[in-house]
């Protein structure tokens, strides 16, 4: 039913009888079962009837999103309560489409009934406000589960998980954020990252999965069909983004939103395709990269926009901005002279949706009169609501634009803690072991130190309740530290904690082994960039000391990168924990006392020096031979210990000639061939031993995860498609496209080879 502020008694008579014979006109729409609102009609359909009746200002208002703020307490940043005031300015005057939660934008009381009263007051004043009764989608930043929520459980961060080779789990991992954010009213999760990870000096390291294309791909993909698989409540869906389209991880000198320059063939061989399986897996948006690229803001690049994104690589959903970045496009990269040059060149660049946190008025303002001054086709705008209408109606919004809040602290609070552990502990990585792991459960005295031993600040990593981390104001999400899990694990022993490197000395006298926990302050984006990507003095100090008393050394580090280690490279046992979350403490616990036997693979290459940057396995060869000019990392990608040993055959293919567009089969044999259980991974590698264009010496082409008994063996096999060999044909200027060369390539697996040739 059409709904307004003031309604004279002849407009309501009039609407009512509208209503009954089902006309339209002016604006009144049909009821419920007509036209855009009926559910049954194909959403396509639906589309194109609700587009007709849209005005210019309404469908501008549909590409705008607006952070939390503006609808509440002093309408800018100070928390408090809705206000209709400032509800009217955004939703009723500007006909704001979307809202979002920046990193730290939560109601009061932080938990998820309070985040679902909310959403759904946002969402009935703006359906109570809407001329057509559009619903708002509402956005925030899932990126280790619900992580905005105090009571949500957070999942390890990216850098860990890409630490699994485990896409299935990714898909469950998925799921479980998805039913969490659902129940408080979000229905939009800005993640999972595609980014390649290139640089431990970059802040936002460990928000990726991998190095690798072909890894990082895999896992963010699963993690899309996770979250936005259909939910079970009856609730509306969820849509995922990739993100940050593209270029973005890898900005010249390692400091967030630094320009980037990447030659067009390491774009199109090596940094899109870790984006493309988000895109075959029908991730529902992409956010746009904030950094610039050779030269060009992407916000401002039709080629990456439209060329690349569109029509490349069929991305067909929904692309937004990142925070205020077409603002930016005037004041810090100067490419525009003003704002409405700026939402102008954006959008027609590709642009569907503005992360425009503060000034909704002025963004649709600048985008009304590009239309009406003909700098933006009025096509163009119709495109980008047509995706926009479309998002909505595919997650059911349209249906259930409201969350039921009896249910959302059953569904959210504690949720999934077991899963938690299950993936901090396959995210573990077993970097070192002079035969010190696993700790016996029957140890006597253990002495626990370091400085992230017991904080659970730490062990969470930024994108935590905050934006950089958990405030300083804020309660600490319940979390099981290294500390405590290792108290819990083992009841009967004396574990005393140490404070201080002399403490940490003493006590490790008449001790059976020391436990030394290290990493780094949480932080995200630019406050966590490092020109020194390396442990402190102060840390291997601490390592140095109690390695001297001659009682076995574990080192456990729980950090967002690699960090340069320095003599610590050396310690009797070395764990790399990453930043593993809520029940992080539980897991390594687990590794630590071999509970769990330890499976995880590194996702990347661990430097030995500082200077090594940036860095990854799948540099190019080149004709230098002095000493680091080659890949020469601490610890390669792939690397990982086990508690058991494992043999695989060399392998075998199921034909020695393949067309490009076919694919190869790969079969191996693996084996446990020692006393325990354990899991392995099985990297697939593709050597070129001739190509006109350089190539790395392998690259990762698929991979598998087998779970053996001790003494099992067992066949696998890996397919993958000839088109993932494909690189930029063509001389320096990379004018070409990628196609896969025919002639002779070796499968890699292990120390084993097998030759085929792509004819």
């Amino acid at each position: 039913m059409l709904r307004s502020r003031k309604r004279t008694t002849v407009a309501a008579l009039v609407v009512l009888a509208l209503m009954v014979t089902g006309a339209q006109a002016g604006g009144i729409i049909e009821p419920a079962g007509q036209g855009y609102q009926d559910a049954r009609a194909p959403i396509d359909r639906r589309v194109d009837d609700l587009l007709k009746r849209m005005t210019l200002e309404e469908k501008v208002g549909q590409m705008t999103q607006i952070r939390l703020g503006k609808l509440r307490g002093n309408c800018e940043w100070n928390p408090g309560p809705l206000r209709e005031d400032c509800m009217k300015a955004v939703l009723e005057d500007a006909k704001v489409g979307s809202i979002l939660s920046g990193g730290g934008d939560a109601p009061t009381p932080n938990t998820p009934r309070a985040w679902a009263e909310m959403t759904n007051a946002i969402q009935k004043y703006s359906l109570d406000h809407s001329r057509l009764r559009i619903p708002l989608i509402y956005g925030a930043d899932g990126v280790h589960g619900h992580s905005n929520v105090l009571s949500a459980t957070m999942f390890p961060h990216q850098i860990g998980l890409g630490a699994t080779w485990h896409p299935e789990l990714m898909e469950q991992l998925g799921a479980s954020t998805g039913r969490a954010m659902r129940a408080t009213g979000v229905f939009w999760n800005f993640a999972p990252v595609s980014d390649i990870a290139r640089d431990t000096r970059w802040g936002r390291y460990y928000e990726t999965y991998s190095e690798d294309p072909v890894l990082a791909g895999a896992l963010a993909a699963a993690n899309v069909r996770g979250q936005q698989g259909d939910p079970t409540d009856g609730t509306a869906r969820l849509t995922a983004t990739a993100k940050h389209f593209a270029g973005y991880s890898e900005p010249f000198n390692g400091h967030d939103r630094a320009p980037a320059q990447l030659p067009i063939r390491y774009l199109q061989d090596t940094v899109l395709p870790a984006f493309q399986p988000q895109f075959d897996a029908g991730v529902g948006t992409v956010m746009i990269n904030s950094g610039a690229v050779n030269g060009v803001p992407a916000h401002a690049s039709k080629y990456l926009l439209t060329t690349q994104l569109r029509d490349r690589m069929g991305f067909r959903g929904v692309a937004i901005t990142d925070w205020e970045d077409i603002r930016f496009l005037v004041d810090r990269y100067h490419v525009a002279a003003n704002y409405e040059e700026a939402v102008a060149m954006a959008v027609n660049a590709g642009v569907d949706m503005a992360m425009e946190p503060s000034d909704a008025a002025g963004f649709t303002a600048g985008l009304l009169a590009g239309v009406r001054g003909g700098a933006i086709p009025g096509k163009r705008i119709d495109q980008a609501v047509r995706r926009i209408l479309k998002l909505k109606f595919e997650l059911g919004l349209f249906e259930k634009p409201f969350v039921d809040v009896a249910k959302a602290d059953a569904i959210v609070n504690g949720a999934d803690r077991e899963l938690a552990r299950q993936a901090a502990a396959e995210s573990t990585v077993l970097l070192r072991n002079d035969g010190v792991l696993p700790l016996s459960t029957g140890v006597g005295k253990l002495v626990v130190t370091g400085d992230s031993a017991d904080s659970a600040a730490r062990q969470l990593g930024g994108w935590t309740v905050g934006w950089q981390g958990v405030p300083a104001s804020s309660p600490m999400p319940p979390t099981v530290t290294v500390l405590q899990g290792i108290k819990a694990a083992v009841p009967s022993a004396n574990v005393v904690s140490a404070a201080t490197q002399a403490d940490a000395v003493a006590q490790a006298g008449d001790a059976d082994a020391v436990v030394v926990v290290l990493g780094e302050d949480p932080g995200a984006e630019g406050e966590s960039d490092t020109e020194e990507p390396a442990l402190t003095a102060a840390q291997q100090g601490l390592v140095d000391a109690v390695r001297a008393t001659g009682k076995p050394v574990v080192v456990v580090l729980l950090t967002g990168r690699p960090q340069v280690l320095g003599t610590v490279a050396d310690a009797p046992a070395l764990v790399a924990g990453w930043l593993p979350g809520s029940e992080g403490g539980s897991a390594i616990a687990d590794v630590l006392f071999g509970a769990v036997n330890p499976s995880g693979k590194l996702p990347v290459s661990w430097p030995k020096t500082v200077g090594d940057q940036p860095f990854s396995y799948d540099q190019v060869r080149g004709a230098n031979t002095s000493p680091s000019s080659a890949y020469d990392p601490a610890f390669a990608f792939g690397h990982g210990l086990s508690y058991t040993t494992f043999t695989t055959s060399a392998p075998t293919l199921k034909s020695a000639e393949v067309r490009r567009d076919d694919q190869v089969k790969v079969s191996v044999t693996v084996a446990n061939t020692g006393s325990r259980d354990g899991t392995l991974v099985v990297p697939v590698y593709v050597h070129q031993p001739v190509s006109k264009v350089l190539t790395a010496p392998q690259r990762l082409v698929g991979f598998t995860r087998v779970a053996l008994k001790a003494g099992e063996q067992r066949a696998v096999e890996v397919t993958f498609d000839v088109q993932r060999l494909a690189v930029t044909a063509g001389d320096m200027d990379g004018s070409g496209k990628p196609e896969v060369a025919r002639g002779g390539y070796e499968v890699v697996v292990g120390d084993g080879r097998a030759r085929f040739t792509v004819r």
